[in-house]
């Protein structure tokens, strides 16, 4: 095959032109997607904030975690997620606090707060009966 400096190439110069190129597209397209992210939290956010708090019956029927990052030396975040199931059949996930996690049960019967998709609390019934 030919080499970077026979006619056509322009003597390598090719790459040097169209780096810069590349570089500012894909700097542009970071860019976007974080502005993306952002807009879309803060509308998800004020979908929330203009939701009523409600409180419903609910089971907690599945508990889950996501671990994102890790690799390569870098720290790793874990997320936790709750389902509820409520007195019409309807199943809902909701991200909780670690602490709210640890301290559920799949099967726990209770109270269930929430604000649009936002998880506000969690409060179980007392038994009825003793151990």
């Amino acid at each position: 095959m030919g080499s970077f400096d026979e006619p056509g190439f322009g003597g390598g110069d090719w790459f040097f032109s169209f780096f810069p190129i590349l570089f500012g597209a894909v700097f542009a397209l970071i860019v976007a997607m974080i502005i993306f992210a952002i807009f879309k939290n803060i509308r998800q956010w004020s979908y929330n904030n203009k939701q009523p708090q409600l409180s419903v019956a609910a089971e907690a029927v599945t508990k889950r975690t996501a671990v994102r990052g890790g690799g390569n030396d870098t720290s790793a975040r874990t997320d936790y997620f709750v389902t509820f199931e409520v007195e019409s059949g309807d199943r809902m996930e909701f991200e909780v606090r670690p602490q709210e996690y640890g301290q559920l049960v799949e099967g726990d019967i209770g109270t269930l707060s929430f604000q649009g998709t936002r998880f506000l609390a969690f409060v179980r019934n007392k038994k009825s009966e003793s151990i």
